[in-house]
């Protein structure tokens, strides 16, 4: 399927009607300030986050076979990986744990649902934010288009999303020309012009 992308406006918006719904509002700025995919998210655990750090550790993949829950290695070697987070998400997710203590254990996934029910979340949140419905996993194409239009380059976004060759990334090749106009003005200015 077609890539789709939220813009940060859309995004925000979003969110903000997320908000009363918790574990939805926390699951979806995990995947949008981070990138991480929906399986990598649905295995989170307490024990996955350094909060001292800002870091969180992706080493796990969630899925759903035969009406049973499934913890699996991330989809290739590269996805293992530690993200950062901005700070303001550290500290969401640090509350967000902090109040599941006592019913979640260290090594109790933080989000135990499906992807179907993150969808449906994503359904009735675009609805209620009058923002185009878009799949889970789109997200993930959003924050790569963020990253690409704060200035990163595809090598630093690949290892921050764990593509396992940087050609995928190039996939996102039409979101790189927008910089070109910035580029040549930055080039022109180094001249002297």
């Amino acid at each position: 399927k077609e890539m789709q992308f939220r813009t940060k406006d859309e995004y925000l918006r979003f969110a903000e009607t997320m908000m009363a719904r918790p574990p939805a509002f926390i699951a979806f700025e995990i995947l949008y300030w981070t990138g991480l995919r929906g399986g990598e998210l649905l295995a989170l655990t307490p024990s996955d986050f350094d909060f001292s750090k800002g870091k969180l550790s992706v080493a796990k993949s969630y899925q759903r076979l035969k009406g049973r829950d499934v913890i699996t290695d991330p989809k290739t070697p590269k996805s293992v990986r530690v993200v950062k987070m901005p700070k303001f998400l550290s500290d969401e997710v640090r509350d967000y744990v902090e109040r599941k203590k006592g019913s979640v254990g260290p090594r109790d996934r933080l989000f135990p649902v499906t992807k179907s029910t993150l969808a449906k979340e994503m359904k009735a949140g675009s609805e209620k934010a009058g923002v185009k419905r878009i799949r889970i996993h789109d997200l993930r194409h959003t924050h790569v288009s963020l990253l690409i239009d704060m200035g990163f380059s595809a090598t630093a976004i690949a290892d921050r999303v764990g593509h396992e060759s940087i050609d995928i990334t190039y996939n996102y090749a039409h979101l790189f020309p927008s910089k070109q106009a910035e580029m040549a003005d930055k080039l022109n200015m180094e001249r002297g012009n």
